[in-house]
């Protein structure tokens, strides 16, 4: 791809796009660039349909005998098998259960468990924020007998020393877009002794993903990004067949042998569903399983190689305006490094973002100065990314970020 490629080459290209059918499955406005699906996914055509008829049929007429007649009870693991062949995963070894951050919380407790004689929880520095909260909450409700420890991120490899229980990292970073080789550091860590949680937040539905080729021991991940799940959407857990013994710490009555003989004493189910905690959520889990099944249409293989035509398509594009306006590319320019997006960063990085909505752009800003654009292949167009381009010249020529409204930093950002 070239920033001087002719408007005709980009007709062509969305002319000839094989997965140019799934737009019209999405709900977008006409003339809205969309480049935040990598924060939350567009809405699927068909959700309002599918919430429509479990509010009206399967909870309004079917009322609690839904759990049976409607599967609500078994959706958790139905749709859990579901995500399971969009990372390279078996039968029963996902359940689509609780959020990100409880599921972390379950996925590095259960790996804890499985090596209680070291007391090391290991990231990266630059790791999303609640990944690691999750690991110092989890040193602070041991009183100091387990340890979280944030280091750079190129020292990963060398600080898996033997008092490593846990690995946690995010396979696609969430600002850079950079994508960690996961089967070489799923092999250091155990070559080291230590177990590894990868978290597949930007990488589920954006990049091909093979948990078990890799032998990776633990995953989690959202439902409302590249799965299309919606806002809030219920997350997931990955654990490997051979760590299905592990005794989840948060020990819920869904995650019981027999949740429905009201026993007194915790005796965890077989299998994944021991990883349940609380009632499933019908209504977000219905919405999830459309999205996700959506995406089970689409060739991965292809879905990866538009993501990587149209980010480097961007950052042709983008080039004049580095030079012109001062953004850096802070993301891999070798796209076989990249995930699902590119990022810059910019001082005015914020307000370039809002004054951008008003010309029909959302992407997104990531503290203290990541403009990022999301890439979301069933719905996002070549002739998208050049449009945002030329939008955006039009901002920083005019200086429309410099608004004073746009100054005041927004509580969601």
């Amino acid at each position: 791809m070239t920033g001087t490629m002719a408007v005709a080459d980009v007709v062509s290209l969305d002319a000839g796009d094989p997965l140019a059918p799934f737009r019209d499955r999405f709900h977008l406005r006409e003339g809205l660039i969309y480049l935040d699906g990598n924060s939350l996914g567009a809405l699927p055509r068909a959700t309002g349909d599918r919430l429509a008829e479990v509010i009206g049929d399967e909870w309004g007429e079917g009322l609690i005998t839904s759990w049976l007649g409607a599967s609500w009870s078994t959706a958790p693991r139905r749709i859990g098998d579901k995500i399971a062949r969009l990372v390279g995963a078996h039968p029963g070894e996902i359940v689509a259960t609780d959020s990100t951050s409880v599921n972390i919380f379950k996925a590095l407790t259960a790996a804890l468990s499985l090596r209680r004689e070291r007391p090391v929880i290991l990231s990266e520095a630059t790791n999303f924020p609640t990944d690691v909260y999750m690991m110092q909450g989890i040193e602070a409700f041991s009183g100091g007998r387990v340890k979280a420890v944030t280091v750079a991120p190129d020292a990963i490899v060398d600080a898996l020393s033997d008092e490593v229980a846990v690995l946690l990292l995010t396979q696609v970073h969430y600002k850079s877009g950079r994508v960690r080789d996961m089967a070489a550091i799923t092999r250091a860590a155990h070559e080291a002794g230590a177990l590894i949680v990868w978290d597949l937040s930007h990488s589920a539905g954006a990049i091909p993903v093979d948990l078990n080729g890799a032998n990776a021991d633990f995953a989690i991940g959202c439902g409302y990004k590249f799965l299309n799940g919606g806002p809030g959407a219920p997350a997931y857990l990955f654990a490997a067949a051979r760590h299905h013994g592990a005794t989840p710490i948060l020990s819920g009555w869904f995650g019981h042998a027999r949740p429905f003989d009201f026993e007194e004493d915790y005796d965890p189910a077989a299998g994944i569903a021991r990883f349940q905690c609380g009632t499933p959520p019908v209504l977000g889990l219905a919405a999830l399983e459309v999205g996700v099944d959506l995406m089970l249409e689409a060739d991965m293989a292809e879905v990866r190689r538009k993501s990587l035509a149209l980010g480097d398509l961007l950052i042709a594009r983008m080039q004049p305006l580095c030079d012109a306006y001062g953004f850096a590319l802070a993301s891999p320019r070798d796209h076989a490094l990249r995930g699902s997006q590119v990022a810059y960063a910019h001082r005015q990085g914020y307000q370039i973002a809002q004054a951008l909505r008003e010309l029909d752009v959302i992407a997104d800003f990531r503290a203290p100065d990541i403009l990022r654009f999301g890439l979301t292949p069933l719905y996002l167009r070549y002739s998208d990314i050049v449009e945002t381009v030329e939008r955006l010249e039009r901002v920083c020529a005019t200086r429309a970020w410099d608004k004073p409204q746009y100054h005041q930093r927004a509580a969601v950002t």
